[in-house]
């Protein structure tokens, strides 16, 4: 049995609501580390997206949802499930 990770999670993480819809926003990193911080979005229905590469700081990381959301809207995490049925990669 392999021992989880504990994780830090950025100041930026939380819910995102934008249009009625409602994502949340996590942003971490390996506890005690200051290694590069991930980011991950998670719909209403719990699919999961998360960013090939990771972000020097947790600023990047949700800046780079909020362009995402910018750029395709918020709407495109759910419709990308339902043209899909599956989660992908930003």
């Amino acid at each position: 049995m392999s021992k989880k990770t504990k994780l830090e999670h950025s100041e930026l993480s939380g819910e995102f609501t934008e249009d009625g819809i409602t994502v949340l926003v996590d942003i971490s990193r390996p506890a005690g580390t200051q290694n590069d911080w991930k980011l991950e979005v998670i719909t209403q229905n719990e699919d999961l997206f998360e960013w090939d590469e990771p972000f020097a700081t947790d600023r990047e990381a949700f800046d780079e949802f909020l362009a995402t959301v910018a750029r395709d809207g918020i709407g495109s995490f759910l419709e990308e499930i339902e043209e899909d049925d599956a989660p992908t990669t930003h």
